[in-house]
């Protein structure tokens, strides 16, 4: 039983500095004055790396379920962010493309994301961060 404490310790300790994260971008999108919120700007960041994509696989890409996908891109579509094509081979699908205004959006804010993620690894080395990396990975792969 001791043991199962332990790792729900450091489970908790990994969703709280996961949420921590999220909390200092979200009020540094606030003090810069961004009309963004942390899941638009992945939505934002995914479709300027990978290009025009289905709504799919963009929720599949950025970890949201459909209807969460959906309210983001209606969002991010009435800040005309983003536009919406017609599927080429299925009538009932969407491509979802970046307009001018998102990829200028996206060029202008990461560095700031950067420096924000920057943030999270000051006074770690080079050393800690590889063996944080290969931590992570193998949690992840241990749930997939």
């Amino acid at each position: 039983m001791q043991e199962a404490q332990k790792y729900s310790r450091y489970s908790f300790l990994l969703d709280q500095t996961a949420r921590r994260v999220k909390q200092y971008a979200k009020q540094r999108f606030r003090e810069l004055g961004w009309t963004i919120t942390i899941d638009q700007w992945a939505v934002l960041k995914q479709l300027y790396d990978k290009g025009e994509v289905n709504q799919r696989e963009l929720a599949i890409n950025t970890f949201k379920d459909h209807p969460t996908m959906t309210r983001i891109i209606d969002l991010l579509k009435a800040k005309e962010l983003i536009e919406r094509k017609p599927h080429p081979s299925d009538r009932r699908s969407f491509i979802i493309a970046l307009t001018p205004e998102g990829k200028h959006m996206v060029e202008e804010c990461l560095p700031e994301v950067q420096k924000i993620r920057m943030k999270a690894w000051e006074n770690l080395s080079e050393q800690d961060f590889q063996e944080f990396k290969r931590i992570l990975e193998s949690i992840y792969q241990n749930l997939s």
